[in-house]
């Protein structure tokens, strides 16, 4: 028979306990924002449609000639092949001319290997000093997949060196993401990712993590953009991966970014591009503008060649880079510039490469015009004007002297700053982004650097043709007296009347 118990007495039993109990534990709030901090708020259909893989293995193979001399001093053209492999994932088929195709977003990285090999843009197994010459963009099953038959062949529609982004095309229906595209600005620090991908290329996996910076600015080399760093363990295979987030709302995934690089020195530091800068550059095809100014430069003006001018009066700060190669420009008497780049050898040949005139524009109030051209060889220089340059040359020629001016006036321009002592840590700033700024710039050059290397090549002086020394470029025309010019065949052509 049970005895029940009187009040006073229970609560003298139960008062000591209750005492030295623990405070009851609740359950930490998993939404305190657009996106949850924990998987557990995804709804059960979320899991059936991850069943569809939509991310897959990225190989990338490109064949690069390298040129040397053999013992004998003979040209020696050796080729060597290079492979990477990263993910890439559909987000939109497309119907082209009756067949449906697949976009597909993946790094610029990892899509796209260097045109030429140098210190800042090396490629496992290829000396530097190496030209691209063919490139292939396949899906495979893995790395370790030899058989070429049931590849998928890709192409690139359009790549962003400093978004580290690229858009592909699969000529065939692939499966794509089936989740919305998110807002990577709505992230707060501890949401919970997952990353789809193919880590060292070797399988498909699924990585887990969670966002521990919302916000990192990444300027590394050509890049520019916004990223947020996670803490999921991923691998250079990952490169590539779209990054997926919670949903609050829908309680389904949705990308918020596609993982592109990873700390060295941290073992779970990776970092991903927002997709929030890469919205309009999947849906146009087309590079974002940056900074609301559009693809072209603002033109330079007379006041640009004032302040170049300023610059260039002494003796001291005339050399800047241009891509790999090392320019020069200095004042002549009667107000021209003259450029100068010179050889990948400078200095220890210090025969220019090629030499711009560039002419004052008289009453326009542009910065100049292009006069003549010289193209260096170890002989000499080759003089020809600019009616002598086919229109591909020309246009070649136009696009160089340009930069040239830019990248002149930017680099005095953060010399001067960087002269003076940066006293206030806004200064500091201002100078540290000035040379960020300086080396992307730089950095963007190498593809032109190239081209006029190859131009150079084919109109330096032939043997048996008449050359000129750097002095002729420095001499002032006088009217009525201009000298004949050699044209690309070697005859002479006499100024016009």
């Amino acid at each position: 028979m049970w005895r029940s118990w009187s009040w006073p007495l229970a609560l003298a039993v139960l008062l000591p306990a209750l005492a030295y109990a623990e405070p009851p534990r609740f359950p930490a709030p998993k939404c305190s924002g657009d996106y949850a901090d924990d998987t557990s708020v995804l709804v059960p259909r979320a899991r059936e449609y991850e069943r569809q893989h939509y991310s897959y293995a990225l190989r990338n193979a490109a064949t690069y000639e390298c040129l040397s001399y053999g013992a004998d001093g003979n040209l020696k053209r050796m080729r060597k092949r290079a492979v990477m492999h990263g993910t890439a994932f559909g987000y939109r088929q497309v119907v082209v001319s009756g067949a449906v195709e697949t976009l597909l977003l993946t790094n610029q990285h990892a899509a796209e290997f260097p045109a030429v090999t140098d210190e800042d843009h090396a490629v496992d197994g290829v000396p530097a000093g190496c030209k691209k010459v063919a490139e292939m963009l396949r899906i495979v099953d893995s790395e370790s997949d030899a058989y070429e038959r049931d590849d998928v062949p890709l192409v690139r529609v359009v790549a962003d060196p400093q978004l580290d982004v690229a858009i592909l095309r699969a000529h065939a229906p692939l499966h794509v993401l089936p989740w919305r595209i998110g807002r990577s600005a709505a992230l707060k620090e501890r949401n919970v990712v997952e990353v789809r991908g193919f880590p060292l290329g070797a399988f498909a996996a699924t990585n887990v993590g969670k966002v521990i910076t919302a916000y990192d600015r990444d300027t590394f080399h050509e890049w520019d953009h916004d990223d947020f760093v996670v803490d999921a363990l991923l691998s250079s295979g990952n490169s590539g991966s779209p990054v997926l987030a919670v949903s609050c709302k829908t309680g389904e995934f949705e990308l918020v970014g596609i993982y592109h690089a990873g700390y060295a020195q941290g073992s779970a530091l990776n970092v991903v591009v927002g997709i929030d800068q890469v919205r309009d550059m999947m849906t146009t095809l087309k590079r974002s503008p940056r900074g609301g100014h559009g693809n072209e430069p603002v033109a330079l003006a007379a006041r640009d060649r004032a302040r170049l001018q300023s610059a260039t009066h002494g003796l001291g700060d005339l050399f800047f880079p241009f891509g790999p190669l090392t320019a020069a420009v200095q004042r002549r008497s009667d107000g021209a510039l003259v450029f100068q780049v010179m050889s990948r050898d400078f200095p220890l040949r210090a025969h220019p490469l090629v030499v711009f005139e560039d002419l004052p524009a008289g009453e326009d109030p542009g910065f100049g015009d292009l006069g003549r051209v010289w193209f260096g060889g170890p002989a000499g220089l080759r003089a020809l004007s600019r009616s002598d340059l086919d229109a591909d040359a020309q246009a070649l020629a136009l696009r160089v002297l340009d930069a040239l001016r830019r990248d002149a006036l930017a680099t005095f321009a953060y010399r001067n700053a960087a002269r003076e002592a940066p006293n206030t840590r806004e200064r500091f700033d201002q100078v540290s982004r000035a040379e960020r700024t300086l080396k992307r710039t730089v950095a963007s050059r190498r593809d032109q650097a190239q081209n006029l290397t190859e131009l150079a090549e084919r109109l330096q002086p032939q043997p048996g043709q008449p050359t000129v020394g750097i002095a002729d470029a420095f001499a002032v025309p006088i009217p009525g007296e201009e000298k004949p010019m050699m044209g690309q065949r070697g005859e002479k052509r006499a100024p016009v009347q």
